[in-house]
């Protein structure tokens, strides 16, 4: 191997977590958004208790995907991972959930939105390389979703409670998008999913029982609400994000995350009435600009060493 050759190598594996996904990925990773934009809203919609939705939620998606899981093997190895994986869903989902309740949608998805920032401390705490232009592309991003969101200057214990929920859950979706990203290493995207969500209603169901929360007398509209979540949040967003990560990093994966907040915003004003601020256009033209800096980092550098 040449030292051109060796150099450009190198700089691959260190730029692999910034590397800009394929145009299949990149679909994915839209339509993704879409999907889980729609959580939020849906959510503050239910009435449902909180572990009641994560487990039918999950137990759905399970389903939905458990056909095409059946076609392939499973290895030991990213079972375990994806187990662990549906362990952290459940919790990120008990903590969203609480915080689309306490909290206002905006606010909520904002501070979610955290997600690539955790992601991408966690993959250099791992040993892995994040740019530091893209460092700043991520806070370029963040600074877009707190113009989306607003800031409320007058906070309750209620929404203080909520944001913190909605902190950790950032955190947590962080840990579960890596996870998954490591059992895929080994196992299918159906497979993968059909465990995790499994694990991840399995988990939720135990606080249903003791908490004495009902878990089929709804109403139809309740039914919908959750066919929504699943159909929408669960296996568009989701399960389109957890199909790229056999080729898209991780921490790209959960940039791509800051579009759920302005998706969201405009639910959320459409099904509950909640305006959003002025800001979200230029919200908008802020993340859109964190990200090209992010991807852009990366061209660069693949430029720097082209022959």
């Amino acid at each position: 191997m040449s030292g051109g050759q060796e150099v450009e190598g190198g700089q691959h594996i260190r730029d692999r977590h910034t590397a800009i996904p394929g145009r299949p990925d990149l679909i994915r990773l839209s339509l993704g958004t879409l999907g889980v934009g729609t959580s939020g809203p849906l959510i503050a919609m239910s009435t449902m208790s909180i572990p009641t939705l994560i487990f039918w939620r999950n137990l759905g998606g399970s389903l939905v995907t458990l056909p095409f899981a059946l076609r392939h093997r499973a290895n030991r190895n990213g079972v375990k991972w994806s187990v662990i994986a549906g362990i952290l869903l459940a919790a990120h989902f008990l903590c969203f959930f609480l915080a689309m309740r306490w909290t206002t949608v905006a606010a909520g998805t904002a501070l979610v939105a955290l997600q690539p920032i955790f992601a991408a401390i966690f993959v250099k705490m791992s040993g892995g390389h994040i740019p530091s232009k893209a460092w700043f592309g991520m806070a370029v991003s963040f600074s877009g979703v707190l113009l989306i969101s607003g800031v409320d200057l007058n906070i309750s214990v209620r929404s203080f409670i909520g944001d913190i929920a909605a902190l950790i859950s950032a955190a947590l979706a962080a840990l579960y998008i890596m996870a998954g990203s490591r059992a895929q290493r080994t196992v299918e995207t159906t497979t993968y999913t059909t465990i995790c969500y499994f694990i991840c209603a399995m988990t939720a169901l135990p606080l249903v029982i003791v908490s004495g929360y009902s878990l089929i007398n709804f109403t139809a509209r309740e039914w919908w609400i959750l066919a929504g979540l699943i159909l929408g949040a669960q296996i568009l967003g989701h399960t389109m994000f957890n199909s790229t990560l056999k080729r898209v990093s991780p921490a790209v994966v959960s940039l791509i995350i800051f579009f759920e907040v302005p998706v969201s915003s405009v639910l959320a004003l459409w099904w509950l009435g909640q305006k959003p601020p002025l800001g979200i256009l230029p919200g908008i033209a802020l993340i859109l600009t964190g990200c090209v800096l992010v991807v852009t980092r990366t061209r660069s550098t693949q430029a720097e060493i082209t022959p």
